[in-house]
C-alpha cells in the first residue's frame, strides 16, 4: 500500500498548493458575503465531497481522459463556469432581500443545506484545475509494484480533502464574520450581498478563460 513517506510527501505538497487561495476559497467567501456563515460551510462540506469525487475519476482512469482531451476539458471547465456566474447571478438579484433579521431566521426559512452541499459538489466536481492537478500528481506518489493503485489514490486523495475542508473553513468562518459587522446595516448587508454575487461572477469568468497549461 501507500508507504509513509508517499503520504508524508505528498500531504506537504498539497498544503502547500491549497494554502495558496484559488478558485475554491473564492468561491467559498463569495458565498459568505452573499448567504452567510451557514450557507459558507455547506458550501465547504460540498466543494470538497466534489474534490473527492475527481479524486475517484482519476484513480480509475477518467482524469487522464480529460486531460488529454482539450474538447472534454473545455466541456468541463465551461459547465463550472456557467453554474459559477449563475450562482453569483442569483445572489445579486437577491442581494436586497438580505437583511439583518435574516441572520435571526429559523433554518427552515434559510437557504436549504442540501442545495447548499449539492452547489459545492457541482462547483467541486467540474473544477477543470482539479482533474489537471490529481491526475499529474496522484500517479507520482503510489507504489505500482504493491498493486490496487486506484485505492492508493483514493487514500491519498483524502489528504488534501481533509486539507481543504479545514482551510476553506477557516476562510469561510472569516468572511461571514465580516458579513456579520455589515448585517448591522440593511444597506450595508445589500451591499456585501451584492459584491459576493459579482466574487462569484467574476471566479466564472476567470475559470471560463482559464486553459490547460494556465
Amino acid at each position: 500500500m501507500v508507504s509513509t513517506e508517499s503520504i508524508l510527501a505528498f500531504a506537504a505538497m498539497s498544503l502547500l498548493v491549497i494554502a495558496i487561495p484559488g478558485p475554491s476559497v473564492l468561491f467559498v467567501i463569495g458565498r459568505a458575503l452573499a448567504h452567510g456563515r451557514r450557507t459558507a460551510l455547506a458550501t465547504v462540506l460540498g466543494n470538497q465531497t466534489g474534490s473527492y469525487l475527481l479524486v475517484t475519476a482519476v484513480a480509475w482512469g477518467l482524469g487522464a481522459v480529460v486531460e488529454s482531451s482539450m474538447a472534454a476539458f473545455t466541456a468541463v471547465k465551461l459547465a463550472g463556469a456557467a453554474y459559477l456566474v449563475y450562482l453569483g447571478v442569483q445572489a445579486f438579484r437577491h442581494r436586497k432581500e438580505m437583511r439583518a433579521a435574516d441572520l435571526a431566521a429559523p433554518a427552515g426559512e434559510r437557504r436549504g443545506d442540501l442545495r447548499t452541499v449539492l452547489d459545492g459538489v457541482v462547483v467541486g466536481v467540474t473544477n477543470p484545475k482539479g482533474f489537471v492537478f490529481f491526475a499529474a500528481m496522484l500517479p507520482q506518489f503510489v507504489n505500482h509494484s504493491a498493486g490496487h493503485v486506484p485505492l492508493q489514490m483514493m487514500v491519498l486523495g483524502l489528504l488534501p480533502v481533509a486539507i481543504g475542508l479545514i482551510t476553506d473553513t477557516l476562510w469561510g468562518l472569516g468572511a461571514s464574520a465580516a458579513r456579520s459587522w455589515f448585517a448591522r446595516s440593511d444597506r450595508r448587508m445589500s451591499m456585501v450581498g451584492g459584491v459576493g454575487g459579482f466574487a462569484m461572477i467574476g471566479l466564472g469568468v476567470t475559470v471560463a478563460a482559464t486553459g490547460p497549461a494556465d
